[in-house]
């Protein structure tokens, strides 16, 4: 039967009544949205309800399926009674680990860090088990893994509800933006609200493809949580026709909150629906292709460099044609890989140690791409798939206190008197403040600034794309 329904649903905790404590009166829409999803999935009598939760088991590049026969979970941190209780599908579980392997996508039970159920899942369960009690379930964690790979996740749990003949409902659990409101928890984000528009549209058009091609700056800088989970869910719909519908928006707490309703229209491939993945890809290699059509000397010698290594093995010679701000001057530049959005390598010299900013370029591409500790290094099949950012930087300034940053123009250095340092660039997504900024740069540099004396720097970049 495989999936006869999909949903989007929040997840505020203030949406229990024994959190809230009447605060959920102030997002009446989302509320009643909620309940009619309940009332939906009952409808369609699914045998398994698979949840994807921000808040489950996550790793970096590894899929969570919740293993085991049962799980609970319950908001005593929020001061309330209600708890809950998840019967999983074990063998539904199964085979999907079983198909993921078979598949080559990066899924399984293995690594649980805790078997608690997360508030993601239970505010699900919460709507779902008062209109169908008994109902089986299956959890799945998100990953930092590109969006390709969470669509082909979903499109396995799609394939394996097929053959076990199961009738299954997807719920994709997740918020939209937390930067809404200046006043809300998480401030305010020009991103936040468009990133909400965006996203609500692609639920009301049922532009699933759209899902996948999102911006992932615009993401991130909106803070939001649930795209990846509507990601998967879209893989689950692969080659399917729905009806979808856009059940409720608000946001008065500074945080997106989006139900929709997917109605699915006919077992999979029974129409001429386009394969979402293959448009997404496509989607993709253009806005790739474009981009290196665009970019500047500073960029296409850091590509160069790094393709030339990679590729045969060799470092590129400076080459004589590059204009004189390459070849006449030196300083300092970090180069910067990202792979969907997502970091892939970084590296960097604050003050110029070569004989010229080309040479810096060259040395700090291939460094960025194999030499980077967090990563491992760069293969032949990933370069094409790379985006190059190339940061060169002012001389670093001595400043006497925080008050003098700005994270979105100025980077900063924190260093101590025993030479360690940790840099952070400015103007990075999710880097919102000055004391985020001075934090996560002292801890690049292994530096405790809540205990130990510090100095601070700070330097301006010329950001080429």
């Amino acid at each position: 039967m495989a999936i006869v329904g999909a949903f989007v649903m929040p997840h505020p905790p203030l949406i229990i009544e024994g959190v809230g404590r009447g605060q959920e009166k102030k997002i009446p829409l989302t509320v009643q949205a909620c309940d009619e999803v309940g009332r939906r999935i009952a409808s369609l009598r699914p045998d398994t309800l698979v949840v994807s939760s921000p808040h489950a088991t996550m790793y970096r590049d590894y899929f969570h399926i919740s293993p085991g026969r049962r799980a609970r979970g319950n908001f005593l941190q929020y001061g309330a009674s209600e708890h809950y209780e998840a019967t999983y599908d074990l063998g539904f579980v199964r085979s999907i680990a079983d198909a993921c392997r078979r598949e080559g996508v990066a899924a399984g039970s293995d690594y649980e860090r805790d078997a608690r159920l997360d508030h993601g899942t239970m505010i699900a369960l919460h709507f779902v088990q008062r209109y169908l009690p008994n109902v089986k379930v299956v959890r799945i964690g998100l990953s930092g893994l590109s969006p390709a790979e969470h669509y082909r996740l979903g499109r396995v749990v799609q394939r394996v509800a097929d053959e076990l003949d199961r009738r299954v409902v997807w719920l994709a659990s997740g918020d939209l933006s937390h930067k809404l409101l200046e006043e809300g928890p998480y401030g305010f984000a020009p991103e936040g609200p468009a990133f909400d528009k965006r996203v609500t549209e692609d639920f009301a058009r049922g532009d699933l493809v759209d899902l996948l091609a999102l911006d992932p700056s615009l993401a991130e800088r909106a803070a939001e949580c649930g795209l990846r989970s509507f990601q998967m869910m879209a893989g689950a719909l692969d080659k399917t026709a729905v009806r979808p519908e856009l059940l409720s928006y608000e946001g008065p707490f500074g945080v997106g909150y989006g139900v929709a309703a997917f109605e699915v229209l006919g077992a999979a491939g029974e129409d001429e629906t386009e394969d979402r993945l293959a448009a997404y890809l496509r989607r993709r290699a253009q806005d790739l292709s474009e981009r290196k059509g665009r970019e500047d000397a500073h960029v296409r010698l850091a590509r160069a460099s790094l393709e030339t290594y990679v590729r045969e093995g060799r470092r590129m010679r400076v080459p004589s044609d590059l204009p004189e701000e390459l070849l006449g001057t030196r300083a300092g530049c970090f180069v910067s890989l990202k792979k969907d959005g997502a970091l892939r390598g970084c590296i960097g010299t604050i003050l110029p140690v070569r004989e010229s900013l080309a040479a810096e370029i060259l040395a700090n591409a291939i460094s960025a791409g194999t030499g980077d500790p967090r990563f491992l290094a760069v293969r032949p099949d990933e370069l094409d798939e790379l985006v190059y950012d190339v940061d060169v930087l002012t001389e670093p300034e001595y400043i006497d206190s925080i008050s003098d940053l700005d994270p979105a123009r100025y980077g900063v250095i924190v260093s101590t008197s025993d030479g360690r340092r940790g840099l952070l660039l400015p103007d990075l997504d999710g880097v919102d403040s000055a004391d985020q900024q001075v934090r996560i740069a002292a801890q690049k540099g292994h530096i405790e600034i809540d205990f130990e004396d510090y100095r601070l720097e700070r330097f301006e970049v010329v950001r080429h794309l």
